[in-house]
């Protein structure tokens, strides 16, 4: 049945330019979904591999410093350290390492405030599945030097070192608990 007149001609070529679009639509449609989901995985992908090289270059360049703190010599890992930090100021895990430096040598103080620093640049280090996780170290100090500064603060209400302490052992304590900030 062949269209015969100008009006059914015109519904035929709108049909057919129907059907033409709805077509390109649903092909386009699932090659977008497909795109999407390579982009998903490419960005996924590039995390991982950023995420590795970032262990990779800490391992690296703090390794120094680690392998002084397992033979005992803290003062000259404290040193290193502060070398370090001169060439990459604001490394969160050069501030996760000071803080067990000075949880070591008993400055509980100093330690908490290192740690606070190093979890507020990179929450990385109380989650338990990280390689480079400093959850019981630093839910050691918490748990001590709550009992420590506390008692400091019952003796003297007014002390600010110990207020200032006492702030950055709560907000380690809320980031353990799996607070966020």
């Amino acid at each position: 049945m062949l269209p015969k007149s100008l009006f059914d001609k015109l519904l035929w070529l709108a049909l057919f330019i129907s059907a033409g679009t709805l077509a390109i639509l649903v092909v386009h449609s699932a090659d977008s979904e497909g795109q999407a989901g390579v982009k998903t995985l490419d960005k996924a992908l590039e995390r991982a591999m950023t995420y590795q090289s970032r262990v990779a270059l800490i391992r690296e360049l703090y390794g120094p410093v680690e392998a002084l703190l397992q033979t005992g010599q803290d003062q000259a890992a404290l040193l290193k350290l502060t070398e370090i930090e001169k060439t990459y100021p604001g490394e969160a895990h050069g501030q996760m390492l000071k803080g067990s430096i000075q949880a070591r040598l008993g400055a509980v103080d100093e330690a908490a405030a290192s740690y606070a620093a190093g979890v507020k640049l990179r929450g990385d280090y109380v989650d338990k599945e990280n390689p480079l996780s400093r959850r019981n170290e630093i839910g050691r100090v918490v748990e001590s030097g709550l009992r420590t500064v506390s008692a400091r603060l019952a003796l003297n209400p007014d002390n600010r070192t110990a207020k200032a302490t006492m702030k950055q052992l709560y907000y380690l304590q809320s980031r353990l608990a799996g607070g966020c900030e």
